[in-house]
């Protein structure tokens, strides 16, 4: 659906170009098909990508190189961002386009697009919305995907920009860690076939695949299911990473235990509605008496709706922040 941004990015947008490169902005494809036949497409949400004839869409944000103008919502990591402004390099001259609402919009990310463009200059606000405009490429490479090891868990862990986590190790991934190896109130996690849902940069599934079990994961964001293939790759373990929308394309009761940190927001707003839709897909796809593990922040009211969901529910380890559940499925 498009909005105010959508709307602002293209009217601060220059009218002529030979290649256009939209960036998480499905709604500005139709727009950029006026300029020229050169559009390439990157979405990194798979749900906006379903949006997108997939005759636009490029296999790998690398293959943006050397447009001469791109459209992009520009993402709240900056991380994300430097990613954005790294793979439209190429093209002695062009122009990046970036627009947000103005409450989700900070100095740094000019000083971001400065890094790979000699010029930044933003828009003034209209609609609660503000474009961010830089031109004068500085041709810098790409350094995405990075890895970083974790010699304390003896795996590596790899990321894109917009990779959830980055290259670390967050505190609800650790405990929830701990409490499957044994470590908390409950038996650790038991199981052949385990599913990391919702991976991220699939600290999990490095954990669950170096333990031997078979490991399969699954992620709506392109930057996490391709860091959990890196991670893989530089690990020397077999992960069956899958982007998708839920889990669309698994077999009803084809698993024993499903893992997941789940998500409490889409991009920068907060909704759970994403999670408790995670449980009911998680309900079909466990086999009868197989396991969800879960994480969350201890404020949220997941236990209640996993009892409600899937089965019984216990807590299986809590500090402070974080709540980790263990449910069988009815």
């Amino acid at each position: 659906m498009r909005d105010a941004v959508d709307d602002l990015i293209w009217d601060e947008a220059p009218k002529e170009a030979k290649a256009v490169a939209v960036l998480d902005a499905p709604a500005l494809v139709d727009d950029a098909l006026t300029l020229t036949d050169d559009v390439r497409v990157f979405c990194d949400d798979w749900r906006d990508a379903a949006r997108v004839d997939p005759a636009l869409l490029v296999e790998h944000p690398n293959d943006l190189a050397g447009v001469d103008l791109a459209l992009a919502r520009i993402p709240k990591s900056l991380a994300a961002l430097d990613e954005q402004a790294a793979v439209v390099q190429g093209a002695q001259d062009v122009t990046f386009v970036g627009g947000a609402r103005i409450k989700h919009l900070n100095h740094t990310m000019n000083q971001v697009l400065n890094k790979h463009f000699a010029a930044v200059s933003a828009s003034l606000g209209r609609a609660k919305a503000r474009v961010l405009r830089a031109w004068g490429p500085e041709g810098l490479e790409t350094d995405w995907p990075k890895v970083r090891m974790h010699e304390d868990f003896g795996f590596a862990v790899a990321a894109h920009g917009a990779t959830f986590g980055g290259t670390k190790i967050d505190p609800g991934s650790r405990l929830l860690m701990m409490a499957m190896a044994g470590g908390g109130r409950t038996p650790g996690l038991e199981a052949d076939d385990v599913l990391d849902f919702g991976c991220g940069n699939g600290t999990l599934s490095m954990r669950l695949a170096k333990q031997g079990l078979r490991v399969r994961a699954r992620d709506v964001s392109w930057s996490s299911v391709a860091g959990t293939a890196v991670a893989a790759e530089v690990n020397g373990l077999e992960v069956d990473a899958t982007w998708g929308d839920g889990l669309d394309g698994y077999d009803d009761a084809s698993f024993d235990a499903i893992v997941t940190n789940p998500p409490f927001h889409q991009g920068v707003a907060k909704d759970t509605t994403d999670t408790l839709r995670m449980f009911d897909d998680a309900a079909r796809v466990l086999r009868p008496g197989g396991r969800l593990w879960c994480v969350f922040n201890s404020h949220l009211p997941y236990r209640k709706e996993l009892n409600v969901r899937l089965g019984r529910t216990q807590v299986a380890a809590q500090d402070p922040h974080y709540t980790v559940t263990v449910t069988t499925r009815r």
